[in-house]
């Protein structure tokens, strides 16, 4: 029984390296291009900003911490604070990059679900992240 799982489990790892392998390069071949545009599409429209924020977080593949290296280069460039947030939750959960292995795997009713989910709650968490900050500061 447990020689099955482990040659099925294989099974599943061979037919899902080539799909990872092709989305993880085309998404670095993207980052290195978006990551210069990142400070130039930020309007500084406090309710448009953390939308573009968490669609950029979104899009963009890494580690958390590129994200807030990142985030720390936009803040240096003037984006706002609440847009940086929404951008770090957005790539830390949302994951559009995996958005057709996930699909793939665990269906693409969860798959969207998941993601879309995500992305609504990394900008309402921006916001009350940067709403709660501004309350302790007043204090």
């Amino acid at each position: 029984m447990i020689k099955q799982a482990i040659k099925k489990s294989w099974r599943v790892f061979k037919t899902s390296i080539p799909i990872t392998v092709g989305i993880l390069l085309i998404i670095n071949l993207l980052n290195v291009f978006l990551q210069d545009w990142y400070g130039k599409i930020f309007t500084g429209n406090a309710l448009i900003d953390p939308l573009i924020g968490a669609l950029a977080g979104s899009v963009s593949f890494g580690i958390p911490l590129t994200s807030y290296i990142v985030g720390g280069e936009l803040l240096l460039q003037g984006v706002s604070l609440l847009a940086v947030a929404a951008f770090i939750m957005a790539w830390a959960t949302v994951g559009a990059a995996m958005l057709p292995l996930e699909a793939m795997y665990l269906g693409k009713r969860f798959a969207f679900a998941r993601n879309g989910i995500n992305f609504i709650f990394s900008i309402i968490i921006a916001i009350l992240t940067i709403y709660t900050l501004n309350i302790f500061n007043g204090i």
